[in-house]
C-alpha cells in the first residue's frame, strides 16, 4: 500500500488524506501535534467515540456541529445534561445522533471530573501513556499498540465508554502521543520537531 499521496499542490502527505480537501488543513495543522490542552483532548475523546463504526471524514464534515450542539464540549456543562439534552441531540441532524455515543458523551464529562480532580487534569492523566517507541511499528502499520490497550483499560476502568484500544490508538494518533505520519510525507518532520519541543504536563 502507498503510504503517501501527492496533492494538488506538490505536496506528498498521508495516503488518507487523498484528494478530499477539507483533509488537508487538518492533516497539516492537526493531526500528529502533541496537545496538551484538556478541552481539545475530551473533545477529541468525544469525537473518536463517535467515529467508532464510521469514518473520520463523516465525523471532520460535522464537526462544527458537534461543537455547537454539545456547549463546545466544555465537560462541566455536559456533565449537567438531562434527558431533555439527550432528546435534543437525537433530533439534531447536524450531528451523529446514536443514542448510545450520545450517552457516552455525557457519562465521560462526569468521568472526566473524578478522573482530573484526582489527577489534576486531563493532559498529565493522558500523557503518562505516552507509548515507547520500542513499542511502536513502523508508521501507519498499527490500528492499536500497548499503550492503547493500557489507557482503554485504564479508563474503562474509571467507567469511561466508547474507549476501546483501537479509538484510543486513533485519539493518540491525532493528538501527537504518535508521530504516525508515513514516511515521506512532508508534515512527518514537523510534527517530529513539534514532539521534540513539546513539554509534558504533570
Amino acid at each position: 500500500m502507498t503510504q503517501t499521496t501527492r496533492g494538488p499542490d506538490g505536496i506528498d502527505r498521508c495516503a488518507w488524506v487523498g484528494d478530499y480537501p477539507p483533509f488537508l488543513p487538518y492533516h497539516d495543522a492537526e493531526w500528529g501535534y502533541p496537545v496538551s490542552d484538556d478541552r481539545r483532548l475530551f473533545e477529541k475523546l468525544c469525537l473518536e467515540s463517535f467515529q467508532s463504526g464510521l469514518s473520520w471524514r463523516t465525523i471532520l464534515d460535522k464537526r462544527e456541529n458537534f461543537r455547537k450542539a454539545f456547549d463546545n464540549f466544555d465537560p462541566a456543562k455536559i456533565a449537567r445534561y438531562t434527558e431533555t439534552d439527550i432528546t435534543r441531540l437525537l433530533a439534531d441532524a447536524g450531528i451523529v445522533r446514536h443514542r448510545g455515543k450520545i450517552e457516552a458523551v455525557i457519562n465521560n464529562a462526569k468521568r472526566y471530573a473524578e478522573l482530573t480532580a484526582e489527577t489534576g487534569s486531563l493532559a498529565a492523566y493522558i500523557w503518562r501513556f505516552e507509548p515507547a517507541p520500542a513499542d511502536l511499528g513502523a508508521p501507519y502499520t498499527l490500528t492499536q499498540s500497548p499503550a492503547s490497550v493500557a489507557l482503554s483499560k485504564d479508563l474503562k476502568k474509571r467507567g469511561w465508554k466508547f474507549v476501546g484500544p483501537t479509538t484510543i490508538f486513533a485519539f493518540m494518533q491525532a493528538m501527537g502521543l504518535i508521530n504516525d505520519h508515513a514516511e515521506g510525507c512532508a508534515m512527518r518532520a514537523k510534527a517530529a520537531e513539534a514532539r521534540a519541543g513539546f513539554i509534558k504536563p504533570v
